[in-house]
């Protein structure tokens, strides 16, 4: 009885020790793998393994680096053996309009980036600057390039850049030279910068264009009115969506391919509002046969002053739940 009593208070300690960072610690891995469900079980696999390591804490390094230092290293051992996570867009350039209807990726052939909830995004300190900064590190278009470069230096650059972890730091959690720091993140920035087209000047989804944005694109779906995105998308608009190869570019070509092969009659779709990757984002549910609205996926915005410059879905019902909605939607 005594040794189960002193297991249970062990565990409270525990508890109180180190759950505070559970939500951090998610955004983290899921920086590193570019998937909210393995992220998921990434974070369950950290705090088994600090569990099972807490009795031997020393307190040489803060809790908080010492459970980066595991989950850092549970993210490059799940990487290993596997391929990257891209979007549409990664596997290829923008589908011809005279394509016609997109063609579906088989099972298995890629693998997908998925998007995250916005509950997931807690900066380390009550800091409003703080704030953006980690909706920031988390946009779809950040994480999908992150991907792209090689596991450590991705490690590097988010404890660096991101975390603001030091470089000495970065080095105790990864295991190499403060040297070996300072060079993987020189390497890293380069390729990144190759990457990206520079900083997304997106909207924050607090902002009431952006919340208007997305009010639009929801109510063109659930009217199935195609003309109510021309309100809505930029010129230069994207559309991209998992998991078909293809994707558009160029407002009139998102909006001919939505008309064609997805919005259908009124009332087939259903959209409740959220946020994903610090950006707006909904929840779609789809009308099947039997008349019943179910889970499809997840939409994400990039919104800007002048209108939404892109739209990718995951179509992944599992994200449905994730995302804290039901399976099933009541009329």
């Amino acid at each position: 009885m005594t040794a189960h009593l002193a297991e249970a208070a062990d565990r409270s300690r525990f508890a109180a020790d180190t759950e505070r960072f559970r939500r951090e610690l998610l955004a983290h891995c899921y920086r590193m793998v570019g998937s909210a469900h393995d992220a998921e079980d990434l974070v369950q696999e950290t705090y088994l393994r600090a569990w099972r390591s807490y009795a031997a804490f020393e307190g040489r390094a803060s809790m908080r680096t010492w459970l980066y230092k595991i989950a850092t290293n549970v993210c490059l051992s799940a990487l290993e053996p596997r391929r990257i996570r891209v979007l549409p867009s990664g596997l290829g350039g923008p589908a011809d309009e005279s394509e016609g209807e997109p063609s579906r990726v088989a099972p298995g052939e890629v693998s997908w980036l998925e998007p995250c909830p916005g509950g997931w995004i807690a900066p380390a300190t009550d800091d409003p600057a703080a704030a953006v900064v980690a909706r920031e590190s988390l946009r779809l278009a950040l994480i999908a390039s992150l991907q792209h470069l090689p596991a450590r230096q991705r490690a590097i650059l988010i404890l660096r850049e991101v975390l603001s972890f030091s470089a000495a730091e970065t080095a105790e959690i990864l295991g190499t030279t403060t040297a070996a720091v300072k060079s993987g993140l020189q390497r890293a920035r380069v390729r990144l910068n190759e990457l990206t087209s520079g900083p997304e000047e997106l909207l924050e989804p607090s902002d009431e264009r952006a919340r208007a944005l997305l009010d639009g694109y929801i109510a063109a779906f659930e009217h199935a009115d195609a003309a109510l995105l021309q309100q809505v998308l930029r010129a230069d608009a994207t559309l991209e969506a998992t998991p078909f190869r293809d994707w558009q570019a160029g407002r009139l070509n998102c909006i001919r391919m939505l008309d064609a092969y997805v919005m259908g009659r009124p009332g087939d779709w259903r959209m409740l509002p959220t946020t994903a990757n610090g950006q707006p984002a909904a929840c779609e549910y789809h009308r099947d046969t039997d008349g019943v609205l179910r889970g499809h996926g997840i939409v994400v915005l990039a919104p800007t002053a002048a209108g939404v410059r892109g739209v990718i879905s995951f179509h992944d019902p599992a994200l449905v739940a994730l995302f804290g909605f039901p399976e099933v939607l009541a009329e």
